[in-house]
């Protein structure tokens, strides 16, 4: 494997169809797309500053790296990629790619960041932006801080663990998601979707929960969480109160208390749905 050190390179398509290559503390200036269909690349210390750095490659290791807000949908296209350690500050980084690990990284600029992504595994990340990985598929992300509306919007396959979550319209249009472990805070959690599993969470939504098929709640706690399971088909377990329950579609919601139940019989079958008070 050719090993190139403190180079700085320039141009479009600086080193284009690029094979079997190992890149320390290189600069990448101005030039788009300078590692385009490139194969087998280990990169390390070095800094991406313009636009399209891997479109179309495969085998890329990047490890303690920066791409500047410059090097906007940075990879797309692209299979078996990783990034460790890495501050990534450019949006849209991730597009229609596949076999994706993000590790120990941080991004600032995350909106509209692995979409139609599939087969990513996310392990302590902080990320900030609207729209993140939606469409994507098949999901594992533990110890994810996520500060960014929109997240997860039709994604499928997903698990999440041991995260922090603070988005409107999380999971939307959502199929076969668990999360456990994890703080989920933003209005209309969830809305749309089908076969959501949280476990040991805490959550905070107004109206959230809305309009799911086959909702579960395994010792959960939901704090301000008001107008919830509307339309939904719904098993609960709920560590405390809930502030309002409104029209589920059926099932069984077990909690400490309820600060209102509204059931109208104009509008779901209210003989579908058993509200139970522990402990009475």
């Amino acid at each position: 494997m050719e090993s190139l050190k403190n180079k700085i390179f320039s141009g479009e398509r600086a080193l284009f169809f690029a094979r079997d290559l190992e890149l320390k503390e290189c600069t990448f200036a101005d030039g788009e797309s300078p590692l385009k269909h490139s194969r087998n690349i280990l990169i390390y210390d070095t800094t991406f500053n313009w636009k399209y750095p891997a479109w179309y490659s495969e085998d890329v290791r990047i490890r303690d790296s920066v791409l500047n807000v410059t090097a906007r949908a940075g990879i797309w296209y692209t299979r078996d990629v990783s990034l460790i350690g890495c501050d990534i500050q450019a949006p849209k980084t991730f597009r229609r790619s596949f076999g994706i690990r993000i590790e120990n990284c941080t991004m600032p600029n995350a909106e509209e960041t692995l979409w139609w992504c599939s087969d990513v595994k996310i392990k302590n990340v902080k990320a900030k932006g609207n729209y993140f990985a939606m469409n994507a598929s098949r999901i594992e992300a533990e110890g994810l801080e996520l500060d960014g509306d929109y997240c997860f919007d039709g994604a499928k396959e997903v698990t999440v663990s041991s995260s922090r979550l603070m988005s409107k319209d999380a999971f939307w249009n959502c199929s076969d998601v668990t999360v456990r472990d994890s703080v989920i805070c933003g209005e209309y959690l969830g809305w749309n979707s089908k076969n959501l599993t949280f476990i040991n969470c805490t959550i905070e939504s107004l109206q959230g929960l809305c309009f799911v098929e086959n909702l579960k709640l395994i010792n959960c706690t939901l704090k301000n969480t008001t107008l919830a399971f509307e339309y939904s088909t719904v098993d609960a377990d709920i560590v405390g109160s809930v502030d309002s329950v409104k029209n589920p579609a059926g099932g069984r919601i077990c909690a400490d208390g309820y600060g209102e139940i509204i059931l109208e019989a104009d509008r779901v079958d209210t003989s579908a749905t058993e509200i139970v008070t522990r402990g009475r």
